[in-house]
């Protein structure tokens, strides 16, 4: 069940709300809608649709969160793991550990996320490096990284579709 304020409509992918609805509800539910549309065997044939589902689940984090999409060479979702939490300005990531968490998921191709608390998500060069390292520690195991988003809540941003892959 997605809410208990909330039944399936007629329409896949539409609900009825059967009650008063809080912003903290909405938050609630919007967060169980993202978790559906990363299941694990969920195809990604929408970017913006996979953008708007991480947006929803890291943008109103308080503190940054480094996470990954593992997914299969038909790019279906393997998995979707928060790897790394830091401070509200900063998140040390390990390359090591992404590497071995994608190994364990026998992962082809991530997707990395991280969000950025001030809701701005401009891209810090301190980003750009870390995905320039873990995009050369992956590709040592033949695993590629096919995008590395940055979200908040005024938006995300591709760094791939920034030319920084």
């Amino acid at each position: 069940m997605l809410h208990h304020k909330l039944i399936a409509g007629e329409t896949p992918g539409t609900y009825r709300v059967t009650d008063l609805v809080t912003d903290d509800d909405l938050l609630t539910i919007a967060q169980a809608v993202a978790r559906q549309k990363l299941a694990k065997g969920t195809a990604l044939t929408d970017k913006y649709l996979a953008q708007q589902a991480l947006q929803g689940l890291l943008q109103t984090r308080d503190r940054e969160v480094f996470a990954a999409l593992f997914l299969d060479n038909q790019h279906r979702i393997l998995a979707y793991e928060e790897l790394f939490l830091g401070t509200l300005s900063a998140a040390t990531v390990y390359p090591r550990d992404v590497v071995k968490r994608a190994l364990h998921h026998n992962a082809a191709a991530l997707i990395l996320v991280h969000n950025h608390p001030s809701g701005y998500p401009e891209p810090s060069r301190a980003d750009i490096e870390i995905t320039l390292r873990l995009q050369n520690a992956l590709a040592l195991v033949d695993i590629r990284i096919l995008d590395h988003l940055v979200v908040g809540t005024e938006g995300v941003v591709s760094l791939a579709e920034r030319g920084n892959l």
